[in-house]
């Protein structure tokens, strides 16, 4: 009968591997997606109304008048002649949204949970060879 140190260092080796290995290079593509990244500014935007729909017009950061049609869905409550505040991208303007925008990165988190496992499978092995 094999003993548990017997069982458990190859499995140990295994997730200290598949933990590393694909975990550092995605923690790596994640930090150039962060530092890529531009920013979000926030500003007031005039709500417009053109036909039937409705858009908002505000100034960006380099004093630049932009304009952006709302989804009929997007905003009913806002009626011509009201001020919402609205975040566009600084790096381009015509991305732009009511709601703040969210900076997910799930290169990062993935290769945080990944390196995460393969260094405490390593620590684990270290541990069971001291036994």
């Amino acid at each position: 009968m094999a003993s548990p140190t017997e069982f458990l260092g190859p499995i140990l080796e295994l997730m200290t591997w598949v933990g590393v290995v694909p975990g550092v290079p995605l923690l790596i593509i994640g930090w150039i997606i962060r530092k890529r990244r531009c920013n979000w500014s926030t500003t007031d935007g005039e709500v417009f109304t053109a036909g039937r729909y409705r858009g908002l017009q505000w100034t960006d950061n380099t004093s630049t008048s932009r304009r952006g049609l709302l989804e009929p869905d997007q905003a009913p409550e806002l009626q011509a002649g009201h001020v919402a505040v609205l975040h566009y991208d600084i790096c381009h303007p015509a991305r732009w949204r009511l709601e703040p925008p969210r900076h997910d990165n799930t290169a990062t988190v993935l290769g945080l949970v990944l390196t995460g496992v393969g260094i405490a499978s390593a620590i684990a092995g270290f541990v069971l060879m001291m036994l």
